[in-house]
């Protein structure tokens, strides 16, 4: 550390600056060692804001385990001499009821120690054997990010998260009451995540500070329960995954403008159940008609499809942002026109294509291959007055080869007309030729289109 001519300049820096250097280190230990460098040195590394992190080997057998259990308790009494103690996360043991002293060891030294603002618990179970959250943990006003897997959340008393901004919670059975207890002891909560939970019936968020909710992967095998969703101020919804029915009204979630629905439904199922799915799918769409973003997933689509071919149509929006992942695939095309009919008021339409999929049971439910065909010729009366912005996401090869694609093109080129960019984002493989943009965008050009100015733009990745 010392110069070559004895001084020690970066020890002579003030002591917030050193911490701040300190702090930059990625180890705890690392921290830890710099107190070997000088007196001045010895004990500053106390004074710094570190992570806490402990992994368990996976795939170890229970002596491996009682090992890092050991050490990372050697740790953590080594650790709650610090200061300050910024995060603390742990995962990866394989829960077994005989370790449940050990986990509430963690949780306690998270809430009552060190009073971290980050904590992680991610436990792995193997059998019907789930680690109950303790009592005492429900006390805390430092946490303000909160991670628990697998932990059954049970409050017997009022819950006091009162700064906590997220929450999320996975791989476990919720009960209504259990979740309302949460919620209430959670006033300043921002964004709720719920991952691969089942067993509610309404999840009731009334907290204005309460914005963001993603649900990812809700499924209960009672596929007669539906969960409601009560949320007046939730802004930002995504519902990802496998999932079961899930009920949005309007009224109930009047604050949402951004909205993602990037689910599926098991199709492994009766004949009648996909008619309930469908009508899961359609009272979605319908509480979900005015925000003004709306991404879809493939799946979708190819159930809006078949719905369209039925004689269904969807609902009017007001959205002016429409985001579609797609396949490329000739089922797609009357579930995107659908869609596209329904929103006038659009302004900017992103397509992130995908590589086909096969839909032989979907086709083999509608058996409607041939309507299909004569759907793609229609003529639609429909312009989109307020279309500006257009964007195809990984395209392969030019565009007059994609047989699938040429038609909406030239459909939204003929409808749109005030349509100002038109872009299209090339996706390269291994040794794809380089694509050449003049061809490209000559050959969108050359298209009829209603607007007479529009740029193109040609990039690739």
């Amino acid at each position: 550390m010392a110069a070559a001519r004895g001084v020690d300049r970066l020890s002579d820096l003030p002591e917030p600056i050193l911490l701040h250097i300190l702090s930059m280190l990625s180890d705890a230990k690392q921290v830890v060692r710099t107190s070997l460098l000088s007196t001045r040195w010895r004990f500053l590394w106390v004074s710094v804001p570190l992570n806490l992190s402990f992994r368990f080997p996976y795939g170890g057998n229970q002596n491996d385990t009682v090992a890092y259990l050991a050490s990372v308790h050697r740790e953590l009494y080594y650790w709650k001499s610090c200061k300050k103690i910024k995060s603390f996360c742990i995962g990866g043991l394989g829960y077994d009821e005989i370790y449940s002293k050990d986990v509430d060891l963690w949780i306690h030294f998270a809430t009552k120690v060190a009073n971290v603002e980050f904590f992680s618990l991610s436990l792995i179970t193997a059998s019907q054997q789930n680690y109950k959250f303790p009592q005492f943990g429900y006390k805390n006003s430092s946490l303000k990010q909160l991670i628990l897997n697998r932990c059954q959340l049970n409050p017997c008393a009022s819950v006091n998260w009162s700064n906590l901004g997220f929450l999320s919670i996975g791989f476990m059975e919720l009960t209504d009451g259990a979740m309302e207890k949460v919620l209430s002891g959670c006033p300043n909560l921002e964004c709720l995540e719920l991952k691969k939970v089942w067993g509610m019936q309404r999840l009731v968020i009334r907290s204005v500070n309460m914005t963001i909710l993603i649900i990812e992967e809700y499924y209960d095998k009672n596929h007669d329960i539906w969960l409601e969703i009560i949320a007046p101020h939730v802004k930002h919804l995504e519902i990802l995954g496998l999932c079961s029915q899930i009920r949005i009204i309007q009224r109930n979630v009047s604050s949402l403008h951004y909205v993602v629905l990037r689910f599926y439904f098991d199709f492994k199922v009766e004949e009648s159940n996909l008619e309930k799915e469908f009508c899961c799918l359609k009272e979605l769409l319908h509480g979900v008609a005015y925000v003004e973003f709306l991404e879809l997933s493939s799946w979708c689509i190819k159930c809006l499809s078949i719905l369209k071919l039925k004689g269904w149509q969807s609902p009017t929006s007001s959205r002016n942002l429409l985001d579609l992942q797609i396949n490329e695939g000739q089922l797609d095309f009357p579930g995107i026109c659908s869609l596209l009919q329904s929103s006038l008021d659009l302004e900017t339409l992103f397509i992130d294509l995908h590589g086909d999929s096969s839909s032989d049971l979907l086709l083999s439910y509608t058996n409607e291959g041939k309507q299909i065909q004569r759907f793609e010729t229609h003529n639609f009366n429909n312009s989109f007055p307020h279309l500006k912005t257009v964007k195809i996401a990984n395209l392969r090869g030019l565009l007059s080869e994609n047989k699938f694609l040429l038609p909406l093109v030239k459909y939204l080129l003929k409808h749109a007309i005030v349509l100002e960019k038109f872009v299209i984002a090339v996706l390269l493989f291994g040794s794809d030729a380089f694509p050449d943009h003049a061809e490209m965008t000559q050959e969108l050009l050359s298209l009829p289109r209603s607007s007479p100015h529009i740029s193109v733009v040609i990039s690739h990745r």
